[in-house]
């Protein structure tokens, strides 16, 4: 019988969001019973020490401050070094978020860790699906290869946008804005500043505890995969003279603006009264 990889989760400068996250996966009892788990700060594993280990979590930006009486990053260092695979937890262990530097990423450079980068497998998010890392952990411990993008994102998550799979997708195209949040009908595009066409995510694909996403609940995609995440003014969409500044991905600006004319010079009264009836019967109420 094969040996269960070793892991150990380091907490770094974060809000244990990701960690919470990961608590709600429907088959997290299996899965940690595949797992060797070393040390974890929020479960019932074993005292913290520097020793070798498979699988190294790291959640949370690091930063040059104390943890367990050292330098954070000295324990991040040794624990790496140790480690066969390193994984960046959530957007600040990624990418920095707003509070330090990503492990081989920053908002607009490299990480510390940058010329290690073969060893890292950056799973972003404000916090994390729960399934992306059940995907990457089951992964890790069958040794199946993952596909890795430019930003040592797994392909097989961050391939999409959030966009693909919105349930307002029609409303984008046909330019039926959302004037609130929390409605259920009308795009949360322009007026309220989805990110949703920028971002790399499954987050429409496979939903948060099986039934929701942000769009289906009427707030618009922060984009917290992204590098830029959070992103200045959240809530809103720059736009030109009509035209957002920023063209959605996979789409070019000549094939945006030619489609966004015809939408524009057309109208779907389908959808234009599905959303009219929404805001008489919510403003009723």
């Amino acid at each position: 019988m094969p040996l269960k990889p070793k892991v150990i989760w380091i907490d770094a400068i974060g809000c244990n969001g990701c960690s919470h996250s990961f608590f709600n996966l429907p088959y997290l009892s299996t899965l940690l019973e595949k797992i060797e788990l070393l040390y974890h700060p929020l479960l019932d594993s074993n005292e913290f020490k520097i020793q070798e280990c498979d699988i190294l979590i790291v959640e949370g930006a690091i930063k040059n401050t104390k943890k367990f009486d050292s330098n954070l990053i000295d324990i991040i260092e040794s624990l790496f070094i140790n480690a066969k695979k390193v994984i960046g937890l959530g957007s600040c262990a990624s990418f920095g978020g707003m509070f330090g530097e990503g492990l081989i990423f920053n908002k607009e450079n490299y990480g510390k860790f940058y010329t290690c980068k073969n060893k890292v497998i950056n799973l972003p998010g404000c916090p994390i699906h729960p399934e992306w890392l059940g995907y990457t952990l089951e992964m890790l411990i069958e040794n199946k290869p993952i596909i890795l993008d430019d930003e040592n994102r797994p392909k097989e998550i961050y391939s999409f946008v959030s966009h693909s799979g919105c349930v307002r997708n029609e409303y984008f195209d046909w330019k039926v804005d959302a004037e609130d949040f929390g409605t259920k009908e009308g795009c949360l595009f322009y007026l309220q500043g989805c990110q949703g066409p920028f971002t790399h995510s499954t987050c429409n694909k496979i939903l948060w505890n099986d039934v929701n996403s942000k769009p289906r609940a009427g707030t618009p995609c922060f984009g917290c995969t992204e590098r830029n995440f959070p992103k200045i003014n959240l809530f809103k969409t720059d736009t030109m003279m009509g035209i957002p500044s920023k063209i959605p991905l996979g789409v070019t600006k000549r094939a945006y603006l030619t489609l966004a004319g015809i939408a524009k010079s057309l109208t779907n009264e389908r959808l234009e009264k599905r959303l009219f009836e929404y805001e008489k019967t919510n403003n009723k109420n």
